[in-house]
């Protein structure tokens, strides 16, 4: 006698029949399709025996359901994305769905696809362009101001100071006379050319000279000493009387050798005396 092989809900016998096997439990499958069959998470309906199940994280579908939430692609073999909002696509339209935005154009960064980075947000390479001429900034260096992005040429031209001799911007470096920038060189002597950038250095009539220029070309020479008076060092106060100039320390009686800066004194000739030896002569 053989033995009885029952459905285990309707004890059915299922010799020569088709059945399905359920967490150790022979069932048919008219009872498979109507008690144990998991619910296609597409089309709500049961999978049933004969039909050809997916399943992935504790979610299952017909094969024919597993398709692309976006463009319907099927993907029961191929990659796909699944998303936190439970849908499923394709890789290419999981990649427009959430991917980077260009902040350019605002269009989805495929993956793959040349871009440009920066503080966190990202650009398609040709929408990365510079804020003045519209060219794509590429390998180029390039500058900010505010949210605005500038190729250097054009920073340096909108917003570099203006050297103040050649009128051109200055990039880096430079230095600033009397509240006005200038380029390192650009910054000479009117007479010699030679650079002032770490050199004494005087002005005379908006013109700027090194210090040997000045004393053989500008200054002045002393009455008393003959020498230039170059405003520095030693010789920097002067004393002026009838267009003659003296160093201060160089205004002293003629007699006696008194210095006569903010006194009284009497000129004879070419001379200068104070008012007592003024009165032997």
């Amino acid at each position: 006698m053989t033995d009885r092989f029952d459905c285990y809900y309707c004890r059915d016998n299922l010799h020569g029949k088709k059945y399905v096997k359920k967490d150790e439990k022979h069932v048919c499958t008219k009872c498979f399709d109507k008690l144990c069959a998991n619910t296609c998470a597409e089309c709500r309906r049961p999978i049933g025996a004969d039909s050809k199940e997916l399943h992935h994280k504790n979610r299952y579908w017909h094969e024919d359901c597993f398709r692309c939430a976006k463009c319907y692609k099927p993907l029961a073999s191929e990659p796909f994305n699944a998303r936190d909002d439970g849908k499923i696509m394709c890789g290419k339209c999981g990649s427009r769905e959430d991917g980077n935005r260009c902040q350019g154009c605002y269009k989805v960064v495929m993956p793959g696809t040349q871009n440009v980075e920066y503080k966190n947000k990202v650009w398609h390479e040709e929408c990365f362009t510079c804020f003045e001429c519209k060219q794509p900034i590429r390998t180029q260096s390039f500058l900010t101001k505010g949210d605005d992005i500038y190729c250097a040429p054009c920073h340096d031209k909108k917003f570099a100071k203006k050297c103040f001799h050649c009128k051109q911007p200055i990039t880096s470096g430079g230095i600033s006379y009397q509240d006005q920038p200038w380029h390192s060189e650009c910054f000479v002597c009117h007479t010699c050319r030679k650079p002032l950038a770490a050199a004494r250095f005087t002005s005379h009539e908006n013109n700027v000279y090194c210090v040997d220029c000045f004393k053989t070309d500008v200054a002045k020479k002393c009455h008393g000493c003959k020498n230039p008076i170059t405003g520095f060092g030693h010789g920097t106060n002067v004393v002026n009387y009838e267009g003659y100039s003296w160093h201060e320390y160089c205004f002293n009686c003629k007699k006696c050798s008194l210095s006569l800066a903010n006194k009284r004194f009497v000129i004879n000739g070419e001379h200068i005396y104070c008012p007592d030896c003024a009165k032997k002569l």
